[in-house]
């Protein structure tokens, strides 16, 4: 169970590493256990929602999709352009010597493939956490956000996707907790 202990003292670290997007945009920070969460947790509504999908695939993929990054950090798509990060070897290397390191690295794989329904319904969902965070900032009076939502909201792929995110942006982040608000 020693290098079990390992693997956990990892996924821990991405509570500590920031994705690095948010310093580009100006404002806004965002762990990326705290993306992995929402992501998750987006899944695990998405599972609930959409017919005849492998629940347990689908939220294993979101909660192992960033698990390199415990050993690369978080490059956003302007560092890709002239740093090239190894995943597969950092994947490799986390993962390769446990009896259930080949289930992380076919999860892995097949969320990047974007092939099947349950890849690319996690890779909506990956989108629509990063929407939530900008959405919250646009309505928090911050700027950035407005020209950013369209981009990321143009990712999207699966209907159930879009669908989220039209909702997501004509809902206010703190509706929920206004809804029935008295002195």
């Amino acid at each position: 169970m020693k290098r079990t202990a390992d693997l956990l003292f990892e996924a821990r670290m991405l509570k500590d590493l920031d994705r690095s997007g948010y310093a580009f945009l100006g404002n806004g920070t965002e762990s990326i256990a705290e993306h992995c969460f929402s992501m998750a947790f987006i899944c695990w509504v998405m599972a609930r929602t959409v017919p005849d999908i492998d629940r347990e695939r689908l939220l294993s993929m979101a909660l192992v999709h960033d698990m390199a990054e415990a050993r690369t950090g978080d490059f956003n798509y302007v560092q890709k352009k002239y740093a090239r990060v190894d995943e597969a070897g950092a994947l490799s290397h986390l993962v390769g010597d446990l009896p259930f390191g080949p289930e992380i690295t076919a999860l892995v794989a097949e969320f990047n493939a974007g092939e099947t329904r349950e890849a690319q319904l996690a890779k909506d969902a990956d989108q629509l956490s990063f929407i939530l965070e900008l959405k919250k900032l646009k309505d928090t009076g911050k700027s950035f956000p407005e020209q950013w939502l369209e981009v990321i909201a143009s990712r999207l792929k699966t209907d159930t996707g879009k669908q989220m995110a039209a909702d997501i942006l004509e809902t206010r982040w703190d509706n929920w907790w206004l809804d029935g608000y008295s002195e």
